[in-house]
């Protein structure tokens, strides 16, 4: 199976893979976003390390039963080769309505088909106000494109 665009990645193929995964990511859907990543792929995902699609799926399953009405912005930082960096923001709220906004940065790793063999995230989650919302489209789906300032909201 292969997922273009494919490494090495130039500027425009990179910032494409990081579109693709947040429009991914902000559909919610574990099964979906798994097939980004090699059957054995690596995560370490805040203080949790999994192996495995299947380990992937039960992961996101969990975060998003968790973090309810989650929308997700990427941002390219770097690539080179068969690797690609990112920052991102993520705004959810937890069972009680109590909203959050979550920082972090990704490093990512590629195989040769596209696919990620191995993601290491750090996350930090910061209390908001609902009026202190940021990201407002409906979700789950992709951000729309033409939605003012979503494309680089300051962090």
């Amino acid at each position: 199976m292969s997922r273009p665009p494919l490494p090495p990645f130039t500027a425009e193929t990179a910032a494409q893979k990081v579109r693709m995964a947040e429009d991914a990511w902000n559909t919610r859907d574990p099964e979906r976003v798994s097939l980004a990543y090699t059957e054995d792929s690596t995560w370490r995902n805040r203080s949790a390390f999994l192996q495995g699609r299947k380990a992937i799926v039960a992961f996101l399953t969990r975060k998003w039963e968790r973090e309810q009405d989650y929308r997700l912005i990427k941002d390219l930082w770097a690539f080179h080769g068969n690797f690609i960096a990112v920052r991102f923001q993520y705004e959810w709220h937890d069972t009680k309505g109590d909203w959050f906004r979550s920082y972090g940065n990704e490093q990512w790793e590629f195989d040769e088909n596209g696919l990620m063999r191995r993601r290491e995230a750090s996350i930090n989650d910061v209390p908001i106000a609902a009026s202190y919302r940021r990201f407002h489209w409906t979700a789950p789906g992709p951000r729309p494109a033409d939605v003012p300032g979503l494309a680089a909201v300051p962090f």
